[in-house]
């Protein structure tokens, strides 16, 4: 035979042994169909017509949607969305034997993984009330995790996440819950209020009496200055009634002059300020004389009280 024909024939026999394995993935070689290695991302050389690529496998990261229902012990139905997050556990060789040959397929994987996670978590419901569920959300996933990372690392695989996007429960129940809460927030609104009033109210009542601390405390003030006035006002008058008398008695006149001037003058006043009351004066010769002994007698009684004083300073 000739060599070319040898070499195309050497030639067709290595390149038919040569794979390719893509990046993030491992493939897994069998002889006969026993298991023999693991090939990793690149180029790779086989034994042809002895070595078999068995299965290429997926170190990447891989999610899953679950929608699933469980039962509380109140018997409520809860219905939950959640997402998963896995993958292989690594490239080791131990790891890829086993989600090589757990298994004998993709779709019997994921059906016990689902299974699985389905069941641990329809457990703990189990033994929750309906009010508490919607609360212990992160429970829930720390209890799965617990649970099922042992169980699948059996498989090869590793849980790094589950989230549980969604709960829900009977539309019976729904609305109950709703009115709950929509009772609670009356209630609360209804106590906010009453407390706002009452504060209202306090604040108020605190305002109304400085207030009227305040205007009795002008009210004093100015009662006081205006007995004041009317004091200082008497004392000056009293003061000019006896100027004007003593110098009408250095000039030999009579002093009833100036009670007869008092006198007008205040009938004056009565008239020009009086702002329409009535009042009655006797006007006949028998009431003036008796005014003017009044305001005579006043006169000497004031005159005796300055005497006095005089004698006292």
């Amino acid at each position: 035979m000739p060599l070319y024909i040898l070499l195309a024939i050497a030639a067709l026999f290595i390149f038919s042994g040569l794979k390719t394995v893509q990046q993030g993935n491992v493939a897994v070689v069998t002889i006969f169909g026993k298991y023999r290695r693991v090939l990793r991302p690149g180029l790779n050389l086989l034994i042809p017509f002895v070595e078999t690529i068995f299965k290429r496998i997926s170190t990447q990261n891989r999610s899953v949607e679950l929608e699933f229902q469980a039962v509380t012990i109140d018997q409520a139905n809860v219905y939950f969305k959640s997402m998963l997050l896995f993958s292989v556990q690594d490239d080791a060789e131990d790891s890829i034997k086993k989600v090589a040959f757990k298994f004998i397929d993709e779709k019997s994987l994921m059906q016990a993984l689902i299974r699985t996670i389905e069941g641990n978590i329809r457990a703990f419901v189990a033994t929750k009330k309906q009010a508490e569920v919607l609360s212990l959300r992160n429970e829930i996933i720390d209890h799965v995790k617990e649970q099922i990372d042992n169980v699948i690392e059996e498989w090869g695989y590793h849980l790094h996440d589950l989230q549980i996007n969604d709960i829900t429960f009977d539309e019976a129940i729904m609305r109950s819950m709703s009115q709950v809460v929509a009772s609670s927030n009356l209630k609360a609104a209804a106590e906010n209020e009453g407390q706002a009033l009452l504060i209202t109210k306090t604040k108020a009542a605190e305002a109304d009496g400085n207030a009227i601390k305040i205007a009795a405390q002008a009210e004093r003030e100015a009662a006081q200055l205006r007995g004041q006035g009317v004091a200082l006002f008497r004392e000056e008058v009293a003061k000019g009634m006896q100027n004007a008398a003593r110098e009408m008695q250095q000039a030999n006149l009579d002093t009833s002059m100036i009670m007869f001037s008092m006198w007008t003058e205040a009938i004056k006043n009565f008239a020009e300020y009086g702002k329409g009351n009535v009042l009655f004066l006797d006007g006949s010769p028998d009431g003036m004389q008796k005014v003017m002994k009044q305001m005579m007698g006043m006169d000497t009684l004031l005159d005796t009280s300055k005497k006095t004083s005089g004698q006292n300073e």
